[in-house]
């Protein structure tokens, strides 16, 4: 049986992954607010940002916000043909390089906005001629307060350890911020997300089931090509934070690179293929590992599902590829949700885990 609680029952409040549970089942009417209210601001933002036309992009962001960095990254050079780069904050906090930045648009995502090395880092750019965004879900923050411009995020209180809402109204929040330094309204694209985010987080007795096949693995591999790849390494980080198994997320192309060798047929795989160009790009790979016998999960369509040892199927149909990511990972946080609790184990308060982890 699930550990999910019934809402308002007072007697459930101990009962593990309660809070996690209920934070991911916030997602669609999230999204939705996100469509309703937040996308006006976010048209607003970007139209100023895109008037300064910035000739390069710089990310930073630390742990699930970096996941959602990546997926901008890949929204920036495709979308807008921009140069971005992840940036490496430890030049400028801790060797105090101090980088030329003018026309530089530095883009920092954070649930929180409160880690201090993210603080330093933007107020350093904003000092070296940057034009600096915050992308937070804490208006009333000090990465809010450091930057020239910033966007709520609109996921409302996080309280479990495990990011899961602030994740995907982060991945929509950047989407719509794109579409807008295009000159275009995403609001359209993504208006059917709610409903097919609700489609997704009510097949929980599906992924349940499937997360019975992984309760004792003690490794997992799990790969995708284009906009799918932030997902591999936000579902690894996920499993890792939550039931602890150690999970290795690498790109389509770098798995063939060597870390192929490691894949056995013990060893689940976990592939998220998305429906259009990064999917193709996977298909190669997915070959390679069902010659090796590889215990094949897969997150995608339902054919690539079909082939797989396993897997979700998502309804991609009339979801541009650039969107897919924002339902990818649902199943995928169920996945580490349900495995966690088979292990015994509390998703809520992960060990050695703080909410806002202050490194600098």
């Amino acid at each position: 049986m699930s550990a999910t609680p019934p809402s308002g029952r007072e007697d459930q409040r101990d009962v593990p992954g309660r809070i996690m549970s209920g934070e991911m089942a916030e997602q669609p009417a999230m999204l939705r607010r996100i469509l309703d209210q937040g996308a006006p601001r976010i048209r607003e933002v970007a139209a100023e940002i895109a008037a300064r036309k910035p000739r390069f992009v710089l990310l930073t962001a630390r742990g699930t916000s970096d996941n959602a960095a990546l997926y901008a990254k890949y929204l920036l050079e495709i979308r807008l043909g921009l140069p971005c780069g992840l940036a490496s904050m430890s030049t400028t906090t801790a060797y105090g390089a101090k980088p030329d930045l003018r026309d530089v648009l530095v883009v920092t995502v954070s649930q929180s906005g409160g880690s201090p090395d993210l603080v330093a880092s933007t107020r350093a750019a904003r000092e070296a001629g940057a034009v600096t965004l915050a992308v937070t879900n804490n208006p009333d923050s000090a990465l809010a307060a450091v930057s020239e411009y910033h966007i709520d995020v609109l996921a409302g209180p996080e309280k479990a350890l495990p990011a899961t809402k602030t994740y995907t109204a982060s991945l929509l929040s950047l989407y719509l911020f794109v579409e807008g330094l295009a000159g275009a309204d995403g609001t359209e694209a993504a208006a059917n997300l709610p409903d097919l985010a609700g489609a997704i987080l009510g097949r929980r007795a599906e992924v349940k089931a499937l997360a019975s096949r992984y309760r004792f693995a003690e490794r997992m591999v799990i790969t995708s090509r284009g906009y799918g790849y932030p997902t591999a390494k936000e579902a690894a980080l996920k499993l890792m934070e939550t039931s602890y198994i150690p999970a290795l997320s690498y790109s389509g192309a770098d798995l063939l690179h060597g870390p192929l060798a490691m894949v056995d047929n013990i060893s689940p795989v976990i592939a998220v293929v998305t429906d259009g160009k990064g999917g193709e790009a996977l298909q190669p790979v997915l070959d390679r590992l069902r010659g090796r016998g590889a215990d094949l999960f897969v997150v995608g369509p339902k054919a690539q599902v079909e082939a797989a040892s396993a897997g979700f199927s998502l309804p991609t149909s009339g979801v541009p590829e650039e969107l897919q990511p924002i339902l990818e990972i649902l199943p995928l946080q169920m996945l580490a949700y349900e495995v966690t609790i088979a292990r015994g184990q509390d998703p809520d308060s992960p060990r050695a885990l703080a909410k806002v982890t202050e490194t600098s």
